[in-house]
């Protein structure tokens, strides 16, 4: 045990009257009990993880490696992992391809033209603040408790993000940049491609990045409409039988699943927008 723990247990027993519960008592003599256990770790007091909360309310580190090893080699729920990795990937996949192809050119178009701006901005402010969980209930009387729903919920999550996005970026084109295309004679068509989308693929991109974020959010809500497979039914089947390391195993796998589609979206944007922050 550290010494600067020692000192402060003795403080603590020095502090406590006689009418205090013998609780806190208790507690010191099982930390005193704990201080040579093979598994305390080093510079932290012995029973900051295994007395001042139980494992049944946390489990500890050793608990959700021996979880996650289990749940690697034996699955879950009649699915492998590698089937609950791709199940949930797919649908996300999905959601959010929908989000960008419908979304990216509906914010275009709202950046190129006040017409389709007061068309479209409305909309997009009066449906945007709504939580996609919100949603749940009617989409499942909309479109069922099977596939359709799932991706249509993150299809919502993930398509207002991209018309923001696809819109700023239009919007924060440098027009010097266009009046010069028009006076070398580029055409309109010439001028979205070669001035206005590279500059507002930046934004594009920063966009899909967030949409990625909170379609992982929304992914453990969507396949609570019906599924039977995913991380997001793991992780509520878990809740159901009060396996809490098996919870937070599949909570860590979409923590590693969103921080490695994050990086390949930094990577990718590297290689195609080398001229971020350029001017």
């Amino acid at each position: 045990m550290p010494d600067e723990w020692n000192q402060y247990a003795d403080e603590v027993r020095a502090g406590l009257s006689e009418d205090e519960s013998y609780g806190q008592r208790d507690l010191l003599r099982d930390c005193d009990n704990s201080a040579d256990s093979p598994g305390d770790f080093p510079g932290l007091p012995p029973c900051s993880y295994t007395q001042w909360l139980s494992e049944s309310t946390l489990p500890s580190p050793v608990q959700v490696a021996e979880a996650t090893w289990d749940f690697a080699r034996n699955g879950y729920s009649g699915f492998t992992v590698w089937q609950h990795l791709w199940l949930s990937f797919s649908r996300l996949a999905k959601g959010l391809f929908w989000g960008v192809a419908i979304g990216v050119p509906i914010g275009l178009s709202m950046g190129l033209s006040s017409r389709w701006r007061g068309i479209f901005d409305p909309i997009v402010e009066l449906l945007r603040p709504i939580p996609p969980l919100a949603l749940i209930p009617l989409f499942i009387v909309w479109f069922g408790i099977g596939e359709e729903g799932k991706v249509n919920l993150l299809l919502f999550a993930a398509i207002w993000i991209m018309v923001i996005a696809a819109r700023s970026g239009v919007l924060a084109v440098n027009t010097t940049k266009v009046h010069a295309a028009y006076s070398l004679g580029a055409s309109k068509a010439q001028v979205l491609r070669h001035v206005i989308l590279p500059n507002a693929l930046p934004e594009i991109f920063t966009g899909l990045r967030v949409a990625i974020g909170v379609c992982w959010g929304t992914l453990v809500a969507a396949e609570l409409l019906g599924a039977s497979s995913g991380l997001g039914f793991t992780i509520f089947k878990a809740r159901q039988f009060f396996l809490l390391d098996l919870m937070l195993s599949a909570v860590i796998l979409i923590s590693i699943l969103g921080v490695t589609m994050d990086v390949a979206m930094r990577m990718a944007e590297k290689r195609l927008i080398p001229w971020r922050g350029k001017g």
